[in-house]
């Protein structure tokens, strides 16, 4: 599924490319960050854990070395930061795995789900070995409701959207990515450092119009795929950017 959000950043984080209101970010080259969930037919993952496992991967890559400075994916991530922020989620199962796990990228597990995230690509210029995944049949449940989520870092979802798990998992890896342009270098580092937690969650309805008016980073769609474009998806609701709006309120 495409998922190009636009935001509300809650800070002025200076390498997040909506501080930079004067770029053109349709006219810029269009680049996808691809993510890859495996789903075997006899042991799909829960949806839940599925949905944490394509934010966590999404956090690992943007952290990596090969990401920044002179790395060797760090040109393809600001070329694809410059230009609208797409994720397309697409599902493999046994050799379409084994062939998706072969291509350089980073493997993520989660309780039992295992998303595979790969440097940022054209959007016309899949390799042929991901291009052809289908992007549809990532249907996926949650045998148990998820229960409370842990303390710490929230992914807090619109309740009166309905998605499918592939628009979510998209959804899920943009409201991350938001909440880590947000974040200081120290607050990244201890993120990282404590192995990225997080949970992924529905919010209630009056919960969500509280979260939407926080000054926490919102997804906005813009509505290539499933819903309307403008869409409030997704609410990053981090421990540091509560500590940082309260301080500042």
């Amino acid at each position: 599924m495409t998922s190009t959000e636009t935001a509300e950043p809650s800070g002025n984080s200076a390498d997040s490319p909506f501080a930079h209101a004067e770029t053109d970010r349709d006219a810029a080259p269009q680049f996808v960050l691809p993510l890859v969930v495996r789903i075997e037919r006899e042991a799909p993952p829960a949806r839940t854990d599925a949905l944490e496992t394509a934010a966590r991967a999404v956090l690992v890559l943007l952290s990596d070395e090969r990401s920044a400075g002179d790395g060797e994916w760090a040109a393809a991530v600001r070329d694809w930061q410059d230009a609208r922020i797409r994720k397309v989620v697409r599902r493999a199962r046994r050799a379409e795995w084994r062939r998706a796990a072969a291509l350089p990228g980073i493997t993520v597990t989660g309780r039992e789900a295992e998303v595979r995230v790969f440097p940022p690509v054209p959007l016309d210029g899949w390799p042929k070995d991901l291009a052809r995944l289908q992007v549809s049949g990532t249907e996926l449940d949650d045998p148990q409701p998820p229960g409370a989520p842990a303390d710490g870092p929230v992914l807090w979802f619109n309740p009166a959207l309905e998605m499918s798990a592939g628009k979510e998992m998209a959804q899920a890896g943009h409201g991350a990515q938001l909440a880590w342009w947000e974040l200081s270098e120290v607050e990244r580092a201890a993120w990282r450092a404590a192995g990225f937690p997080l949970s992924v969650r529905s919010a209630a309805g009056a919960e969500w119009d509280a979260l939407t008016r926080s000054g926490l980073p919102v997804v906005r769609d813009a509505g290539f795929t499933e819903i309307a474009p403008g869409s409030c998806t997704v609410v990053a609701d981090h421990p540091a950017l509560r500590r940082a709006l309260s301080a500042e309120g």
